[in-house]
């Protein structure tokens, strides 16, 4: 388990599929976008497109939120913070883009054209309400 990432938040991002928010921010304009993801030993790996790729080209200190609610009342939610990197690496993107759209009941090639990222988590916050 990651050092920075408190057990039981790892506990809470590997729980189950839901939807986290990557923020990215080029020249101080942030962006924030939902996408899926999966959580091990202190990384985050998705795979993604379009304007949220090109801000981690340019600036790769990014902001991942996970948030569990039920009917708008939230449960629990984990904030990470870390330096992501573009993997361009054509059978470990597949391998990532797969074990994610099993996680989101996605056929395994589905979203073919995005990128792999990794990102290293350095801090991470969490409350359970």
């Amino acid at each position: 388990m990651s050092d920075q990432v408190p057990d039981e938040a790892e506990r809470l991002l590997e729980s189950e599929p839901l939807a986290g928010f990557l923020a990215t921010s080029v020249e101080d304009k942030p962006h924030v976008a939902p996408l899926w993801y999966q959580y091990a030993d202190g990384v985050i790996e998705l795979t993604t497109t379009g304007r949220k790729l090109a801000n981690i080209r340019e600036n790769p200190r990014v902001s991942l939120a996970v948030q569990k609610a039920d009917a708008g009342t939230p449960e629990w939610m984990v904030t990470l913070l870390g330096t992501a990197e573009i993997v361009e690496d054509a059978a470990e993107e597949r391998r990532v883009r797969r074990e994610i759209n099993a996680k989101y009941g996605a056929e395994p090639d589905a979203f073919s054209e995005n990128t792999l990222v990794k990102i290293d988590v350095g801090t991470a916050s969490y409350t359970v309400y």
